[in-house]
Parts: structure tokens; C-alpha cells; sequence
């Protein structure tokens, strides 16, 4: 399955796609201001149609105990959760709920992996789960659910 395949995946003005680096080739969305400077993180799709989202550690994510902050965990999980939901969303939504456990620490150079999924999808909700790793260490599980949004017309959006 081709990820340009999937509306979600096509490209958009708001979607980059890596070109060099180790994240050749993986999306990231420029949209979201508050994402940009806290990551980079970046997002794709496998040929089985599964979403993975990573991010490499930097020095600007840690806190005074040198291991990752909790918030940029959390930043990370709900950017995950669009991503993982992206061909279901197929337009914007918000984030309604949000459950996370903190099982181990992440550190300056690792590289922290998702892989979650869709649990249930209806009208107005889609509820979701994932697992954030370095390696074979399980760091964080979370699960989240996110409202879809009506599309606002350039009026109601104050343009």
C-alpha cells in the first residue's frame, strides 16, 4: 500500500516531508507551531497501512535529571495520536481525552518509537492507544480520544 495512497498521507501544505537525514522520507506537520519547536517529530506509514511516529532525543528535550521531560512525552503521545488516527480524522479534530502511565526513562540520543492504534471509531470520537519505546524498553503508554471538528468557513474562522 502506497502511503500517497491514503488521503491522509497525500501531500498537503502543511505536511513536510523529510528529505535527508535519518527521518528521510518520514512527515511531519508544519501546522502546529507549539510541535514544531518541541520536536521535530515525524510520522509514516508502512506497507500494511500501520502509522509509526519517532523522534531522536536532543539535549533541548531533557529536564534536570537529563532524561526526558514528562511533557515532552505527553507533547509527543498526543502528536501520535493524529497521526495514528489520520485516516480515520480525514479533517481537523481536537484532543477530548488523554490517560498516560510513565514506565521508564528516555535519554539524550535515543531514539523513541510509537505504535498504537485505533480502538474504536464513531461519529464524533475516535478513541486510540499507543506505546512509546527506546528499543526494546517500553517508556509510556498512553491512551487519548479525539473529537472530530466541523471545517469553519474563512468568516467564522476570523480571516
Amino acid at each position: 500500500m502506497n502511503e500517497l495512497s491514503k488521503p491522509a498521507f497525500r501531500n498537503r501544505p502543511d505536511l513536510h516531508v523529510e528529505t535527508e537525514g535519518e527521518f528521510a522520507g518520514w512527515r511531519t506537520w508544519t501546522r502546529d507551531s507549539f510541535e514544531t519547536h518541541v520536536g521535530p517529530f515525524w510520522h509514516r506509514m508502512d506497507e500494511s497501512g500501520r502509522v509509526g511516529c519517532a523522534f531522536r532525543v536532543e539535549k533541548k528535550h531533557l529536564n534536570g535529571m537529563r532524561n526526558v521531560h514528562g511533557g515532552c512525552l505527553m507533547a509527543f503521545a498526543d502528536y501520535c495520536l493524529f497521526a495514528i488516527a489520520s485516516s480515520e480524522l480525514q479533517g481537523p479534530g481536537v484532543t477530548v481525552g488523554f490517560s498516560c502511565e510513565f514506565l521508564d526513562a528516555a535519554r539524550e540520543g535515543d531514539l523513541v518509537e510509537c505504535d498504537g492504534e485505533v480502538t474504536r471509531s464513531g461519529g464524533s470520537l475516535i478513541f486510540l492507544r499507543g506505546t512509546l519505546r527506546a528499543g526494546a524498553r517500553i517508556l509510556f503508554t498512553f491512551s487519548g480520544t479525539i473529537k472530530r471538528m466541523k471545517r469553519r468557513s474563512p468568516a467564522e474562522a476570523g480571516a
